[in-house]
């Protein structure tokens, strides 16, 4: 009897020891359980990152495109104003030179019945006079040639012609007037120089 009891607690203790040594392992497997549970696989990571940068691509093509559009406009928009810009520029100085046009016809009707040659002329060079200040007060000057040295940059030479040694390389005679506007030749003077 002695051996069954002992035998008994032998069993007892095994049992115990069994079940303590197979609790770490469910403790184990229910750490590991929590693991899968909590973090993500790798997997699932990769699948997460690959969502977010396609969710970025198709927020920076959206940007793309509606600053491609922006710019679209806006080149539109300035392309219309440079030529309503340069609409208007040419309109002032159309309306600038009416008064002119008024001059003349005024002019004309006056040649048709005056005798006297003379007020016509004067009325001509008064015309005249008024259409060189135009052009002054528009920054238009005329190239002055007179006893001037013959310049590429202002005068375009039409032919030359034989002259003293001290016309040589001189403009001697402008058969067309040169002018500028501001610094810019906007017309070469037309001229015979010396040779």
């Amino acid at each position: 009897m002695a051996k069954n009891k002992d035998t008994k607690n032998v069993e007892q203790l095994n049992e115990k020891e069994l079940e303590s040594a197979a609790q770490p392992t469910d403790a184990a497997a229910e750490q590991t359980e929590k693991t899968e549970v909590n973090e993500p696989s790798e997997t699932e990571q990769l699948q997460t990152k690959v969502a977010e940068l396609e969710a970025r691509v198709a927020e920076l093509e959206d940007l793309k495109l509606r600053q491609m559009a922006e710019f679209d406009n806006f080149r539109r928009r300035t392309n219309k104003e440079k030529l309503e810009l340069m609409t208007t520029a040419g309109e002032r100085i159309f309306c600038d030179m009416l008064p002119l046009v008024d001059d003349f016809e005024r002019a004309k009707v006056a040649m048709a019945k005056s005798e006297d040659i003379n007020a016509v002329r004067e009325g001509i060079e008064l015309i005249y006079n008024k259409f060189v200040a135009f052009l002054g007060a528009n920054n238009v000057k005329a190239i002055d040639t007179t006893d001037a040295d013959f310049n590429t940059d202002l005068h375009e030479a039409i032919t030359t012609f034989a002259a003293g040694e001290d016309k040589k390389g001189k403009v001697i005679d402008c058969t067309q007037t040169g002018y500028t506007l501001g610094e810019k030749v906007i017309r070469f003077a037309k001229v015979v120089v010396g040779d």
